[in-house]
């Protein structure tokens, strides 16, 4: 048994979203404001703490909607009465579906849709709504008129200073009402779904099925007993040795910080403690305690006994008063905590140690989050004492979801990779685990980190992708892509994908956009030219990519599945049409095609060098309102070689060459070595651009293209140089591009968050 996936609607901004699950690990990954975190957060609101929710909560879009049923029910007349239906569509809900075998359903016989179901999927929908939808109309009628009363009388009356009151009297609205009333008025209610029903999303949007009307919830709570649900935050808060609290003592705040030590107790407490539920194995334990205990007594009498006699001197105690005594109780727990409870053997001989607050936080919070998920582990196996609780179900949960939010907090790369390698493991790591499928164990991990993402199948990723509004009434939201789908199985493009990416440890899944460029060169000079002349540009979050050899393309199914733009900066690369397509260079109606897959398989899926060169060719592939992709090769530009000279077109076969042609001036005088000095050479010795052109052509064949760059570099100021045109271009693209998305998401006036509930 395992949740093959969930649907989560109206939560924040998860309009509509599907997540599909893994049988072991999940891991969310996106650009930042993505969705990631407010999917951990509907997880853990539905699943574990239902009494979390705040009208915050709602999709921003749905406030409007709510305001609207608010109005409509003021307007209402006596015969008219309220319904859930008005709410359906703006309700918070998420949709669990598990994959159920055969001999698993006397677990969920209590979930069945119908009688006859043989296994297979099972979806629950938990959704927040209202418990009473006639106590909530007329409370909501009331709070209404109470405010309306008072600003009826406020009307006749003047402030201090003379003036009228303009104060805004709660509740203003539906949504104002709600910030202080949603937990009177609403709890999640779960029902059970129909397998026959399922629609598969469509462009990315869940299409969840409606509930047939009139139906009735499931009684309790669905999944008690079946699914054990544990999260571990991000902000886990360690301190190290000169923190200081908010008074300025030493010490820290239980609220925001956590010690090993405490981690460790609360461990004792649950599993070791000798004193709950005592057997055979803890009876030397308690004899050591007692022990100890007595021997304390003894020497606590013994101290005092001057104190006490001096006390009887005063007449105290009395006639009939009992007599004074002291005694000590020994617990176990006391001795972890304290500020040395755990510390660190600085020498093998373990003589030198340190207080844990003195090691560093990275060490402290590997440690935390492995102990941790041991700690989780052994609550769900019911490790010693916790089995012997009377409290807890006979039956151990089938299920354990272990929700992970950013794991790469404090931790520095290799360790990173580590833990996400061997988490899983440690969640399986029990005699009554490890491959036996009784029990199953989904891990679902939220993270920033490229190096966690890289360590991880395709299969295991699921990409956030933002959206920002389609309307003036629309809020940005999300859309979730299942990376298993990217590549067929034993897919040769998946193999080099992967490897590449590993070997980069690129920023491709949490970007704002992409440019893939062709070689080394591009990728030492491309960001001067963006921070000297795209100042926007340079203040967004882009992933530059160096994909040598024009295997662009390849990337080509996962930039199209993460819908994140993209700009591809590539070259000509003209060959000989027939025989070996040997290179030469590019000369208009010599009937040259391209060597470059980029060009032929992607975009703009053209070979010949004339149409390539030609204007009109379209460079720009639209996939959707939010989505595109953009080519820039080498184009024609005129140049002039002499001061007195008419500018005359040149062809430029690469990226040194273009840089060359469009700095004329700057490579006649540059000084400098390799091709640096073959240019300057070139540039004085050829008189047309054809002949330069070709000379630059058999030098380019030799030369050290990255050698180049850093030399270029190190001798010249980069805001000197000129961007060559079709760089220039695809960048100006790129930049308006994102211009336009960030003023679609700006462009949303969200309302004033809501005062907390219960608080004036």
């Amino acid at each position: 048994m395992h949740i093959k996936f969930v649907e989560i609607q109206n939560f924040r901004k998860l309009k509509s979203i599907r997540i599909d699950f893994t049988e072991n690990k999940t891991l969310f990954v996106g650009a930042n404001n993505s969705g990631k975190t407010s999917a951990m957060v509907a997880l853990e609101h539905f699943l574990i703490n239902q009494s979390h929710f705040t009208t915050n909560d709602f999709t921003l879009s749905n406030w409007a909607p709510i305001n609207k049923i608010g109005t409509n029910w003021e307007e209402h007349t006596e015969s008219q009465s309220p319904s859930l239906s008005e709410w359906e569509q703006v309700l918070p809900s998420m949709d669990v579906w598990l994959q159920v075998a055969n001999n698993e359903i006397h677990f969920v016989q209590n979930l069945l849709p119908t009688l006859d179901w043989e296994g297979g999927l099972l979806g629950v929908r938990l959704r927040l709504e209202p418990k009473n939808i006639d106590d909530l109309y007329k409370d909501y009628l009331l709070s209404i008129k109470a405010a309306k009363d008072t600003k009826e009388e406020a009307a006749n009356q003047k402030t201090e200073g003379g003036g009228e009151y303009t104060v805004a009297l709660w509740p203003r609205t539906m949504h104002d009402f709600l910030g202080r009333q949603l937990r009177s008025h609403f709890k999640v209610c779960a029902y059970s779904l129909d397998p026959t029903k399922r629609i598969p999303p469509e462009n990315g949007v869940a299409q969840p099925q409606l509930l047939p009307h009139g139906s009735e919830p499931i009684e309790g709570d669905p999944f008690k007993g079946l699914i054990r649900i544990d999260k571990i935050n991000a902000q886990r808060g360690f301190e190290d040795a000169n923190s200081k609290d908010s008074d300025g003592k030493d010490g820290h705040t239980h609220s925001q910080k956590r010690k090993l030590s405490e981690q460790l107790c609360s461990y004792y407490d649950t599993h070791l403690d000798s004193s709950k539920f005592p057997g055979p194995e803890d009876l030397d334990a308690l004899q050591a305690i007692e022990t100890a205990q007595n021997v304390f007594n003894e020497k606590l009498r013994e101290g005092f006994s001057n104190a006490f006699n001096e006390l009887e001197n005063l007449n105290y105690p009395g006639f009939m008063e009992p007599r004074l005594s002291i005694s000590t109780q020994i617990k176990p727990t006391d001795g972890l905590s304290h500020n040395a409870a755990v510390q660190y053997e600085v020498m093998d001989a373990g003589s030198l140690r340190l207080p844990e607050q003195y090691n560093g936080l990275g060490y402290q919070n590997l440690i935390f989050m492995v102990f941790e998920l041991m700690s989780v582990r052994d609550k769900w196996m019911r490790v010693r004492k916790a089995a012997k609780k009377s409290s807890e179900s006979f039956f151990l949960p089938r299920l354990h979801l272990v929700l992970v939010e950013e794991p790469e907090a404090h931790l520095h790369v290799q360790v990173q990779q580590v833990f996400i390698n061997k988490a899983y493991e440690i969640l399986r790591n029990h005699d009554d685990l490890g491959e036996n499928n009784s029990f199953t164990t989904q891990l679902v991990v939220s993270t920033h980190s490229s190096h966690i993402a890289h360590e991880c199948e395709f299969s295991c990723l699921r990409y956030f992708r933002r959206l920002p509004a389609v309307d003036s009434a629309s809020v940005p939201t999300s859309t979730v892509v299942n990376l298993s789908e990217v590549f067929g199985k034993n897919d040769e493009t998946e193999k080099f994908v992967t490897r590449y990416l590993k070997a980069t440890h690129c920023d491709l899944f949490f970007a704002d956009a992409a440019i893939l460029v062709e070689g080394s060169a591009e990728r030492m000079l491309v960001p001067h030219f963006i921070r000297n002349q795209f100042k926007d540009l340079s203040q967004s979050y882009i992933t530059l990519l160096e994909i040598a050899g024009s295997h662009a393309h390849r990337l080509q199914p996962l930039i199209e599945h993460l819908g994140l733009i993209t700009l591809v900066i590539t070259d000509l690369d003209a060959v000989e049409p027939t025989g070996n397509h040997r290179a030469v260079q590019p000369i208009k109606s010599e009937k040259q095609i391209t060597g470059n897959d980029t060009l032929k398989k992607w975009l703009p899926e053209k070979k010949l060098i004339d149409e390539l060169l030609d204007a009109s060719t379209e460079k720009i592939k639209k996939y959707d309102r939010f989505f595109s992709v953009c080519v820039a090769y080498q184009i024609p530009v005129f140049v002039k070689l002499e001061q007195d000279s008419d500018p005359v077109e040149a062809l430029s076969n690469t990226f040194e060459d273009a840089l060359v042609f469009e700095n004329i001036t700057i490579f006649r005088e540059l000084k400098g070595n390799g091709l640096i000095n073959k240019f300057r050479d070139a540039i004085n010795t050829h008189k047309t651009p054809e002949a330069l052109s070709g000379e630059m052509f058999k030098i380019l064949k030799e030369g050290k293209k990255a050698e180049f760059a850093l030399e270029l570099l190190y001798s010249e100021e980069p805001e000197k140089l000129n961007t060559p045109t079709y760089i220039s271009e695809g960048l100006s693209w790129l930049q308006e591009q994102l211009q336009r998305k960030q003023l679609e998401v700006l462009d949303v006036r969200e309302p004033p968050l809501i005062e907390a509930e219960g608080k004036v």
